[in-house]
């Protein structure tokens, strides 16, 4: 590439006339200046050094052939060559490359900041196509490290061959061994003859094929950071693969400096690709997990009810956006009222899946005039007969009728509390959680319930919701917040109530974080004449 203008800044920031990115390169490593008829190499105090023809320099009056090294081993190597010098012809050849590799350096640029980055496949394409062109090599493909963290052995990625023919990781046959010993060493591969004795029983696959030349450098990460509080990043994405049957400018030096550099550069474009296309894969999963809440929100009936002898409320608060609690209520056949409050073992999505189904189960079964056991024995039937593994639910069904009467069935569920006054009765008969044992007997208990009587149902993410030094809240707590309700009102309604329990449930956790949906029912008798 020509020397201008002057002076010449070579570094690794963005406004150098050549900017290089390796490791050991200084935002503001050297510069080349005219001396009269004389180019000068200067080191602008790099952190590493700067070398010509392996001596350490600080100014360095240029001759042709001069090897430039910024660095001591971690950085990038130039050659210096008179173009106006007719024995330099036969390097010529070779340091092609260096001008290819800065017009590939800024459409890389271009690609970062128009973000083009979106499709992954293209920028792998664009790397590999620009690296055969500078290298002269056959065929080359990049492998990719795998796992969220990036963290994971390398996946075959593309792989392409002249004439920009994408070739398949069937037919593209060659040694693990090569681009593996790059990416673990974070140093270049280059194998001058495969064909050497050493070689040859090593990558014997490689060898049938005809291949003989290889070069390999590991795609490796830099993000420098100018704030002092930042961290920078430096590792190591993958490796750039190219061989070749002849030997061509694969292994001249400058074509091992220009496919470094561009392996460097790639680096930024590869992983602002992958980033890209992980935000747009987590914003679609955000929209979707939103239409899923507003469904599941929509599914549950209206926070409150009044059916003249009773009323009801609930409240639900996904730990996540979308949760396992759900709860309902219904007109029983008997003319009494039905309700129920269910927990999905586990958590978002499956979890959402599985409430919903059992919700729909019970919408069914509760308008029927079947007892409180018989309906929950069936739903366990139900739910065991479609085997979803490790997939169950507690949950409690009961029906009060008109005179008072509560027949309920817990399975498995935080037995809810009868308050009277001031004494508090626990609901436990019943039977295991659902989904799990098929033809399991469930039982049925039966309370009568005075006017004022409030029946209070939770899940297990309220009575085990932790404050920010661990504790639990904890059945106690619970009841002492209805007690301390129903002393300040003793006619206070279901709503008020379930507001008052979940209020407390937050003043105890003071913001800290949920593992569990925290939901809570209240069922109030007010009287058979109401």
């Amino acid at each position: 590439m020509a020397i201008a203008p002057l002076p010449f800044s070579i570094g690794r920031r963005e406004t150098n006339q050549l900017r290089l990115t390796g490791g050991e390169v200084s935002r503001e490593h050297a510069e080349i200046v005219k001396d009269g008829d004389q180019f000068v190499l200067r080191d602008r105090e790099s952190r590493y050094g700067t070398f010509v023809n392996g001596q350490p320099v600080t100014v360095h009056a240029l001759n042709d052939g001069d090897q430039i090294r910024l660095g001591r081993g971690g950085g990038a190597d130039l050659l210096f060559v008179l173009a106006d010098d007719p024995q330099s012809s036969s390097v010529r050849s070779s340091t092609n490359a260096v001008g290819d590799l800065r017009q590939v350096a800024a459409l890389l640029e271009g690609l970062r900041s128009l973000g083009s980055g979106r499709v992954l496949q293209d920028v792998l394409a664009l790397v590999l196509d620009t690296a055969l062109e500078i290298s002269g090599a056959e065929r080359g493909f990049i492998m990719l490290a795998s796992g969220l963290k990036g963290d994971g052995p390398l996946e075959f990625r593309l792989a392409r061959g002249r004439g920009r023919q994408t070739l398949g990781d069937v037919t593209f046959e060659t040694s693990r061994k090569i681009p593996e010993a790059a990416f673990s060493t974070g140093q270049t591969q280059v194998v001058a003859d495969l064909l050497d004795a050493a070689m040859a029983d090593v990558h014997a696959g490689t060898v049938a094929l005809g291949i003989r030349h290889v070069l390999c450098a590991p795609l490796h990460l830099v993000r420098y950071v100018d704030d002092a509080n930042a961290k920078s990043e430096d590792r190591r994405i993958g490796v750039l693969y190219l061989d070749s049957r002849e030997k061509g400018t694969l292994l001249a030096s400058a074509t091992r400096t220009a496919l470094e550099t561009l392996a460097a550069e790639a680096a930024v474009a590869i992983e602002n690709a992958r980033l890209y296309r992980e935000a747009a894969e987590k914003a679609k999963l955000e929209q979707e997990m939103k239409i899923a809440a507003e469904i599941q929100a929509a599914l549950l009936p209206k926070t409150s009810v009044t059916k003249g002898f009773v009323d009801a409320a609930a409240a639900t608060i996904p730990c996540r956006s979308i949760g396992g609690d759900f709860f309902d209520y219904a007109d029983h056949a008997s003319g009494g009222f039905a309700f129920t409050l269910g927990d999905v073992a586990g958590k978002g999505p499956p979890a959402a899946l599985l409430s919903a189904l059992l919700q729909g189960m019970f919408s069914i079964e509760a308008q029927g005039a079947d007892a409180p056991a018989l309906v929950v024995s069936r739903v366990n039937g139900a739910l065991f007969r479609r085997g979803i593994e490790s997939r169950f639910a507690t949950l409690f069904f009961g029906i009060v009728s008109t005179d008072g009467t509560l027949r309920y069935c817990n399975a498995g569920h935080n037995p809810p509390f009868v308050i009277s006054g001031d004494t508090a009765i626990r609901l436990e008969e019943g039977g295991p959680v659902v989904g799990l044992l098929p033809g399991v007997p469930y039982g049925e208990g039966q309370v009568t319930l005075s006017p004022g009587d409030r029946i209070v149902i939770f899940s297990d993410g309220v009575s085990e919701a932790m404050d920010a030094a661990g504790d639990e809240f904890g059945d106690d707590r619970l009841l002492a917040a209805i007690h301390a309700s129903h002393a300040i009102d003793e006619e206070i309604d279901a709503p008020r109530l379930v507001e008052e329990v979940i209020a407390s449930v937050r003043v105890f956790t003071a913001g800290a974080a949920q593992s569990d949906d925290i939901t809570a029912m209240v069922v109030r008798y007010r009287g058979a004449g109401n």
